[in-house]
């Protein structure tokens, strides 16, 4: 809901510190975040950007497992990288924490004392796996096994990586711990839980009906789904060794959940700034006319938007976020960034790659942002962008325009003389850019602003075209000078307004032009340079790149696939089982009478399958691979004494096979030749 307010508190998603930035990292969080906290501070408004690490987690302490090291080892060698990775970029935080820092544990600490003494948490005993040998409960990444949703047999007890099904340790089909490789045993153990569904009620007030006009649909839309399917009490505790530990009496071995733990690193972080400026930080948190806004991807929603809000309310003492600019995902030539795989172009790799770039990559990232739906990073596009608009439309025009000025008049800026309708038109034009390209971003629509910055860059190449100075200076100086003065209007105007997009261009420009101290409220005039001042000689803001740097790129990536494909083409045999095992097995061949894609859903299709046997309900994760029309009447092979499981609601009875080729695709295990159904497989 929109009101007038006093300062901003921008946070961005903290980035895990177990491996180095990577680019779909920068399109869906910081550089959105930096555009519009540069943005407010050129309007001299009050803001704090609040960076940080998420330092708290099973997959480091796996990490510093396979390392042979500490996790503190670990997280302080991703903690400086990542963090001088966002320097050298220009992602311009007002503060750079860590939650592995004493002030984290200390304000995290707190935070569930507060909750705990105001009775917000219920407190109870279930049971978890625990592997007997390593004398240690399993969190979720410890526990790997058979996804019962796609048949994948390497998923984590937290998520499926082949299916992306989200998922819990129990519902792993032949568990395994990752520690000892043993058959993990179920024990009781304590843990303290934030009863979400508490604020249901509040939430739906909050969310639905306060915030469905302004909040972005994908967030909007997947908060409303959680909600309606009604919420339930999460841990915020843990059985680990490595985090923030529980403030309880008695609570050894256990530490907060590092999802209730790392939000609280925002709060951290502030205090952190406030100790090294000596500003008070509790009015970007605590003070009602503060607009608190989340920067995130869309894997982040469910925790800034449902469980984040709900400890904020549940304390009582901390503002609500006014909105959270969620990003989609961002591919990379065509297939998932994947950090396991190495299919990702990471940053710190790029700016040795492409030194003095970081503008063109800030550039290509928004104009091709994920804003409302997944989207793909090439480095063809990248090549293109750079080439046919940054360096044809934006530099192109900069340059004639210095170029010219020194060579008609000595870099002498000339005078506004009479003006025809073409110049007055294009005088008008230039006030309206400042008010275009803000009204977008307050409105978070950054691909929509950044274009128009490059309407006016056109602005003044086709003015200049179209008024032919270097003809003009023939006939009638006078003119070519109101031409050079305007154009020289247009590129002091680019100056202040590209400063959010492309700062390292934004602050070389503002030095030829001998521009200081300018701020977004004075971006629309036309006499921000005055005629007689000398403007210094031009230098190219971007440089053409060739095919051959590209090509080196798509290489690297080529050979990273090769390297993929070699490692999984053929994947080793599993252990071996006894022949009476085997046997239990009761798979038949059957064929597709119904399908439909499950509802909310991505990957889910229900199946009405006949068996020769009866004709049951399988909910299959194929909906990546195959549409429901498509696959009717398909000729399938199906495990049909499997227990029944409920998926999304339906109880699935039995499993479809499949086959998954060396790129993750699933494919259909059928039979080649005319079989009745019901026939056993054996």
């Amino acid at each position: 809901m929109s009101k007038n307010y006093k300062r901003t508190t921008i946070t961005s998603a903290l980035p895990y510190a177990n491996g180095p930035i990577h680019i779909g990292h920068l399109a869906g969080v910081y550089v959105p975040a930096d555009i519009y906290a540069r943005y407010l501070r050129m309007k001299d408004e009050d803001v704090l950007f609040i960076g940080g690490s998420d330092e708290h987690g099973v997959p480091i302490t796996i990490k510093a497992r396979n390392e042979g090291v500490s996790p503190q080892q670990i997280v302080d060698r991703y903690h400086e990288q990542i963090k001088k990775s966002f320097e050298d970029f220009g992602i311009s935080f007002d503060v750079y924490s860590r939650t592995s820092a004493p002030i984290h544990h200390e304000t995290a600490s707190a935070f569930f004392q507060k909750l705990n003494a105001d009775g917000k948490f219920i407190e109870k005993s279930n049971k978890q796996y625990y592997d007997e040998e390593s004398g240690q409960f399993l969190a979720d990444r410890y526990i790997t096994g058979t996804c019962p949703h796609c048949a994948y047999d390497k998923a984590y007890g937290d998520q499926c990586e082949n299916c992306g099904t989200s998922l819990s340790p129990l519902e792993l089909i032949n568990p395994k711990s990752a520690l000892s490789g043993n058959v993990p045993v179920l024990k009781e153990t304590n843990h303290w839980y934030l009863p979400l569904d508490q604020y249901e009620t509040w939430l739906t007030e909050w969310i639905i009906e306060g915030h469905k006009d302004d909040w972005k649909p994908n967030v909007y839309g997947q908060v409303k789904s959680w909600v309606d399917h009604g919420l339930k009490a999460r841990a915020v505790t843990r059985d680990l060794d490595w985090g923030v530990k529980v403030p309880v009496a008695g609570s050894n071995g256990k530490v907060l959940y590092v999802w209730f733990d790392a939000p609280i690193g925002y709060i951290s972080a502030a205090k952190e700034w406030s100790k090294k400026t000596g500003k008070d930080w509790e009015p970007y948190w605590k003070d009602e006319e503060t607009k608190l806004l989340h920067f995130i991807g869309k894997d982040n929603i469910v925790f800034h938007c449902i469980i984040f809000p709900a400890m904020l309310k549940a304390e009582g003492s901390f503002i609500l976020p006014d909105n959270v600019p969620a990003n989609e995902f961002l591919n990379l030539e065509g297939d998932k960034i994947s950090t396991s795989r190495n299919w990702a172009v990471w940053l710190h790799e790029y700016l040795t790659d492409f030194p003095g770039k970081q503008d063109v990559l800030r550039y290509v990232l928004t104009a091709n942002a994920p804003e409302s739906k997944d989207n793909d990073f090439t480095w063809k596009d990248f090549q293109a962008r750079n080439n046919n608009e940054l360096l044809a439309i934006f530099g192109n025009f900069v340059n004639r325009t210095l170029v010219l000025t020194h060579k008609y008049f000595n870099g002498i800026i000339p005078a506004l003389g009479p003006t025809d309708a073409e110049a007055g038109r294009a005088l008008k034009e230039i006030a309206r850019f400042p008010g275009k390209i803000g009204s977008s971003l307050d409105r978070y629509r950054f691909r929509e602003a950044l274009a128009e910055l490059m309407n006016l860059a056109r602005l003044g190449n086709k003015f200049m075209t179209d008024m032919e100075p270097w003809k003009l200076i023939k006939t009638d100086e006078e003119k070519v000078k109101t031409v050079l003065n305007i154009s020289l209007q247009i590129v002091a105007n680019l100056s202040i307004l590209s400063e959010p997009f492309l700062p390292f261009t934004s602050a070389k420009l503002q030095k030829m032009i001998k521009l200081n101290g300018v701020n977004w409220k004075e971006a629309g005039r036309v006499d921000l340079l005055r005629a007689g001042d000398k403007v210094n000689k031009p230098e190219l803001l971007f440089e053409r790149i060739d095919d051959k740097t590209i090509e080196s790129q798509i290489q690297k990536l080529m050979d990273t696939k090769k390297e993929n494909e070699a490692g999984t083409a053929v994947k080793p045999v599993k252990e071996a089982i006894a022949f009476d095992d085997f046997v239990k097995m009761d798979i038949r061949t059957g064929t597709i009478l119904e399908a439909e894609k499950v509802p909310k859903t991505q990957k889910l299709i229900q199946l009405k399958i006949d068996t020769g046997i009866d004709r049951r309900t399988v909910v299959s994760g194929i909906a990546e691979y195959y549409k429901a029309e498509e696959i009717i009447g398909k000729k399938v092979c199906i495990l049909v004494n499997l227990a029944p499981r409920k998926l999304r609601g339906i109880e699935s009875q039995g499993m479809i096979l499949m086959a998954e080729d060396t790129d993750g695709r699933l494919c259909f295990v059928s039979p080649t030749e005319a079989v009745s159904n019901g026939s056993e497989v054996k």
